[in-house]
């Protein structure tokens, strides 16, 4: 069993129905879902273009997958991130928008927000003493996408690379794109997708808890929380309080 903890919204919220749909999962029941229809792109395709974040269900990282260490349970970890919700206060993006992020496709802030990177940095300490240490052999394969002196030492001491000054926010709607082609015209469809949540502003105010029973097999998730606390996440005395 292994868990992770992502931005995510409650099952009603418009984003998390275009997002599942889009992917063609809904993380909430782990039920299929049938993808909308891409101009240029046949449907095989573009279930094959997004076999990755599918599996892993519609979502912004925050803290990365990890297994409980020997002496927690997973009662430990919903407590932990209930009085985490209680402490923290929700919190304003500008917006959110289809961008190329690498070779991947994503939604992502287009400036940026400084309170959501504290946010994530806050979640990455709070449920840190509750993490085992990885494997060498998921290590190793980390090691393999290349990664700088920095993001080598954040992966040994916290288990994930992109961390902290690292973190960049996205919720992936694709796998690699190699063609520019078939990149463009999904990033097109995309745009159009998700017309009705992007350009606007949104407020974080939930997460969830995503788990994943066996090594390979969806995520789904757990339960969903909602910040309630009176801490922005910037605040020196909230980070403090949390760690």
């Amino acid at each position: 069993m292994r868990y992770a903890v992502y931005y995510a919204a409650p099952a009603d919220d418009l984003l998390m129905d275009l997002g599942g749909t889009w992917l063609g999962r809904d993380p909430f029941s782990g039920k299929d879902l049938t993808q909308p229809a891409v101009g240029g792109l046949e449907a095989e395709v573009v279930h094959s273009l997004t076999t990755d974040p599918r599996r892993y269900g519609f979502h912004g990282t925050l803290k990365a997958p990890f297994s409980l260490k020997a002496d927690a349970g997973e009662a430990e970890l919903v407590e932990a991130c209930e009085k985490f919700a209680a402490q923290v206060a929700p919190f304003a993006l500008k917006e959110l928008s289809v961008n190329r992020l690498g070779k991947f496709l994503a939604l992502t802030p287009t400036v940026p927000e400084p309170e959501l990177t504290a946010f994530a940095g806050l979640c990455v300490r709070a449920f840190e003493p509750l993490r085992a240490p990885l494997s060498d052999a998921d290590i190793e394969r980390r090691r393999k996408s290349g990664l700088t002196p920095k993001q080598d030492g954040y992966l040994t001491g916290w288990g994930y690379p992109y961390i902290f000054d690292e973190f960049r926010f996205h919720m992936t709607l694709s796998n690699k794109l190699e063609d520019e082609t078939q990149a463009a015209t999904l990033k097109s469809a995309a745009e159009a997708w998700f017309k009705d949540v992007t350009g606007t502003p949104r407020q974080i105010a939930t997460f969830g808890l995503f788990t994943e029973a066996e090594r390979g097999v969806p995520f789904t998730i757990k339960k969903i929380f909602h910040l309630t606390g009176d801490a922005l996440p910037t605040a020196a005395s909230a980070l403090e309080e949390i760690q």
